[in-house]
C-alpha cells in the first residue's frame, strides 16, 4: 500500500492520527466513529486497519507517540554532559513544553484510557514508568552527591512533578497570560527549590 493518497505528500498513519486527535479532542473518543476519522483523514477503512488494528490502537498510539518523544529528550538530557542539577531543570522543564504542546494528546489520554484494554493500559503504564523511572534516577544521582535534599524521598518528588504536568490540560490555555516556556521555568524552579538542602 502506498505510503501517501491524494498526492498531499503527508504519510497516512500521521494523516489518521492527526484526524484521530482532534476528533476525540473535539467530541470524545466514545463519540467518534470510525467511518469520522478517515473521513477526516480522507482515507479508507482499510487504509486505516492497514496501520492500525483498531480505533483503540488509535487512542493508544496519541499518548504513546508523545511519551516516545519525550523519553528521547529526556535520555538526551539525562546523558548530557552537565551538572546534575542543570540536566533536571532541563528535563522537567522539557517535559512541562512538550506537554502543552501536545495538550490535546495528554486530555484525550487522560480523559479515554479507561477504554484501553487491560493489555494496551499496561503497555502504556509500562511506558510511563520507563520515563519517571529514567527521572527519579537524575533525582537520586542528586542526592547522592549530595546536590540535592535527601530529606523527600525521591519517588514523592517524581510524584510532585508529574501530578503538576499531568494537571496542565485542566488549565492551562494558550492565550493565557504564561507562554509555555514560562510554565515550564516556574515548575522546573519550584521542584529544584524543593530539593535544595
Amino acid at each position: 500500500m502506498a505510503r501517501t493518497t491524494d498526492g498531499d505528500g503527508t504519510p497516512v498513519p500521521q494523516r489518521l492520527l492527526a484526524a484521530a486527535t482532534r476528533l476525540f479532542a473535539e467530541r470524545g473518543y466514545d463519540r467518534t466513529s470510525v467511518q469520522e476519522i478517515v473521513e477526516a483523514a480522507g482515507v479508507t477503512k482499510g487504509a486505516l486497519y492497514h496501520y492500525f488494528g483498531s480505533k483503540e490502537d488509535l487512542l493508544q498510539e496519541v499518548y504513546s507517540r508523545v511519551l516516545r518523544m519525550q523519553q528521547e529528550r529526556l535520555d538526551a538530557f539525562a546523558d548530557a554532559d552537565a551538572p546534575v542539577e542543570r540536566r533536571l531543570r532541563d528535563a522537567a522543564a522539557d517535559v512541562v513544553v512538550t506537554t502543552i504542546e501536545n495538550l490535546d494528546d495528554a486530555s484525550i489520554f487522560f480523559r479515554s484510557m479507561h477504554h484501553l484494554s487491560p493489555e494496551k493500559n499496561k503497555q502504556v503504564r509500562a511506558e510511563r514508568r520507563r520515563y519517571h523511572e529514567r527521572f527519579r534516577a537524575l533525582i537520586e544521582e542528586g542526592q547522592r552527591s549530595g546536590v540535592f535534599s535527601s530529606a523527600t524521598p525521591a519517588d514523592l518528588v517524581v510524584d510532585y512533578h508529574f501530578g503538576s504536568v499531568h494537571h496542565l490540560s485542566t488549565w492551562y490555555r494558550p492565550d493565557g497570560p504564561l507562554s509555555p516556556q514560562q510554565v515550564a521555568d516556574h515548575l522546573a524552579d519550584l521542584l529544584l527549590r524543593a530539593l535544595r538542602p
